[in-house]
């Protein structure tokens, strides 16, 4: 039976949004969509052993979580992990390898659900993992939606006294361009050994594949604007699309 552990990692505090894990989000705490979302892919895929584990230095967070999913396992952020640049993946690093010392075993695979992206329809974890299950060439897939913007016809950049495009092109018709896609960082799979072996913290280092997702749900929650904005949207597809009200429908009462 292959072995699965997904993380859900948030750090105390944010100098972009004041404790934006702890919020409350169309109704409920803003970290229980994203727990729903796991548990309707453990229940999805009862051939796969899957742990769940809480990394986080905020102890509201780790009481938020266990006093609805105790089954979670918490494990405590170090200081050295706790600064704003700290890359992502030395936190999964750090959850990967406490984890299997607690079991004693190793996983096959690691999926970070993020906090702060709670749009994700009911079958897209299980969409991203199958994702990688059927490409065992690549060390990672990670969600993205469709670009709204193209670095090789509508994206501009400075230089010295005017604007140039990002990418030089003779392109005339946003068609012609290579299609794009923007990373809406809510989901990672990884193969466990290219995540366990990484030294540098960069996901490039990894032959990278992708798992698309539904484009409105692409904000991040990073500022109170972002919030207001997320949350209408939600409510919005909340009351009129299952695939995501199966999400909200889901989360623990």
């Amino acid at each position: 039976m292959k072995k699965v552990l997904i993380t859900i990692c948030g750090r105390a505090g944010s100098k972009g949004f004041h404790n934006k894990n702890l919020k409350i989000f169309d109704g409920a705490p803003l970290c229980y969509y994203t727990l729903s979302a796991a548990k309707i892919f453990i229940e999805s895929r009862k051939d796969l052993s899957v742990d769940i584990a809480l990394n986080t230095d905020s102890e509201p967070l780790k009481e938020l979580v266990l006093a609805k999913y105790p089954e979670v396992e918490y494990v405590a952020r170090p200081e050295e992990l706790c600064g704003d640049i700290v890359p992502k993946m030395a936190v999964f690093q750090q959850t990967l390898a406490e984890m299997e010392k607690r079991k004693g075993e190793k996983y096959d695979y690691l999926i970070d659900l993020d906090i702060t992206s709670p749009m994700r329809r009911a079958n897209d974890v299980a969409g991203a993992f199958a994702t990688k299950e059927q490409r065992e060439d690549v060390d990672l897939i990670f969600s993205v939606t469709d670009a709204r913007r193209n670095p090789w016809f509508n994206q501009l950049k400075v230089v010295d006294d005017h604007v140039e495009k990002v990418i030089e092109s003779g392109f005339t018709a946003r068609q012609q361009a290579p299609e794009v896609y923007d990373i809406n960082a809510s989901i990672y799979v990884f193969r466990r050994d290219f995540l366990a072996e990484n030294k540098t913290g960069i996901l490039w280092d990894g032959k990278c594949g992708m798992y698309k997702m539904f484009d409105t749900g692409i904000i991040d929650i990073d500022s109170e604007e972002d919030y207001l904005l997320m949350e209408a949207i939600a409510h919005y597809l909340y009351s009129s699309n299952p695939d995501f009200a199966a999400v909200k429908n889901n989360i623990r009462a």
